[in-house]
């Protein structure tokens, strides 16, 4: 009887990691909607990208009882503990990441505010493009898995923190009737993006720790 139910178990961690990248697809997705909104402030595209996050919400919530589902039928060890452990982790940074994008998004209704400086809301498409980019990265790395990638995400600072700094300055010296408005709105979507980035780097700190069994590599993801 131990290896058909051995069998069995492989199977649900498959269907499970199957899932998580799922999950990870469907947040990419949302990634591109809030892309898109921030170029055009679509706010039929808005809607959309806030329905979608229900979903990856709904999918959140299956898949995290799953897990501990797994873990009190199962009882795993070793590499299956830290698979399942990390699976619970990463999902967490999925939901984080869509909730910041659904903060740019939201933004739409007011994107001619953003829009007013050229040069702040150039940098904020920039750090957009940067971001996804770095989650993308993240997304290479877990489903690889590719510990090579993952190291250098870690090693080389996010590109969105450059950016950010620039923006800020950029900010503090804007003038003129408008300029706090501008600055207030820019400031959410910039910070938010450079969160995703963030997150999209905690994401490739669970996978060296998923990989290496190091707990020392639990410390590169606090951010």
């Amino acid at each position: 009887m131990a290896g058909p139910l051995r069998a069995a178990y492989a199977a649900e961690l498959d269907q499970l990691r199957l899932q998580v990248e799922l999950m990870a697809v469907r947040v990419d997705e949302n990634l591109e909607r809030m892309r898109a909104v921030l170029d055009t402030g679509d706010e039929v595209l808005a809607g959309q990208a806030i329905a979608a996050d229900d979903e990856i919400d709904a999918m959140s919530v299956s898949l995290t009882e799953r897990c501990y589902d797994l873990l009190a039928r199962e009882q795993p060890v070793a590499g299956d503990l830290r698979f399942i452990v990390s699976v619970l982790r990463v999902l967490g940074e999925f939901e984080r990441i869509g909730d910041l994008a659904l903060r740019v998004v939201k933004v739409a209704p007011e994107l001619d505010v953003v829009q007013r400086n050229p040069s702040t809301y150039d940098v904020v498409l920039s750090m957009a493009d940067t971001a996804i980019e770095r989650y993308r990265e993240a997304m290479r790395a877990w489903s690889g898995p590719s510990i090579d990638v993952a190291e250098r995400m870690l090693d080389d600072p996010p590109p969105t923190r450059h950016l950010d700094e620039r923006l800020t300055s950029e900010l503090l010296a804007l003038e003129g009737s408008g300029a706090a408005a501008t600055a207030i709105r820019t400031l959410v979507v910039g910070r938010s993006l450079e969160r995703i980035a963030d997150h999209a780097g905690i994401i490739a700190a669970r996978l060296l720790f998923l990989a290496t069994g190091d707990s020392d590599r639990l410390a590169q993801e606090v951010r």
